[in-house]
């Protein structure tokens, strides 16, 4: 008898935070559903860089324990990132194509953890690239928001960083503190 009390306290427990999970990830895809990478356009051309990567997670920029739950980019996952003169196509298993214009990316970087994964130094690539955003608020911008990715290749981060880095064409978004010490002169 003590058993079945015992286990049925532990399928209650299990229960309850399945379900806690479940409704904060609802809740999460609710705050974001008015983010989303943008569609894949018909590009022209060959991709002048392409590399099987590891996709981590999409995060508000320079913070990197958040997860979004951006449309295309809401999972981890295997994937694959092309590079072309137009933007960045991102190819993750399960998820929709996504695309990042050459004017919404503003640069990649090394990085050494994201959300749940912790790597050595410069073991993940982050891409920082504003949002496409569906609002009905014409007074919202669009956030800035960072990718971490994972090469699967030796020598591929360092090749992601430099093909993204030629095609950015966004301007960096300034930190709070700095757009208040601009506004005060």
């Amino acid at each position: 008898m003590d058993k079945w009390i015992g286990a049925v306290v532990a399928i209650v427990v299990v229960a309850g935070l399945a379900w806690l999970a479940w409704r904060s990830w609802r809740r999460r895809v609710a705050r974001d559903e008015t983010l989303s990478a943008y569609e894949v356009p018909e590009l022209a051309g060959a991709a002048r860089f392409e590399a099987e990567v590891l996709y981590v997670a999409t995060t508000p920029i320079a913070t990197p324990l958040e997860r979004l739950a951006v449309d295309g980019l809401a999972f981890r996952g295997a994937g694959r990132i092309e590079v072309f003169d137009e933007g960045l196509v991102l190819r993750i298993a399960g998820e929709r194509a996504s695309f990042v214009p050459a004017d919404r990316l503003v640069s990649a970087g090394e990085a050494t953890f994201a959300i749940d994964r912790g790597v050595e130094l410069g073991g993940l690539v982050a891409v920082s690239w504003i949002v496409e955003l569906h609002d009905a608020d014409p007074d919202r911008i669009a956030p800035y928001v960072d990718s971490y990715l994972r090469a699967r290749n030796p020598g591929d981060s360092a090749r992601i960083i430099a093909a993204v880095n030629d095609i950015a064409a966004a301007r960096p978004v300034l930190q709070p503190h700095h757009e208040s010490e601009a506004s005060d002169d």
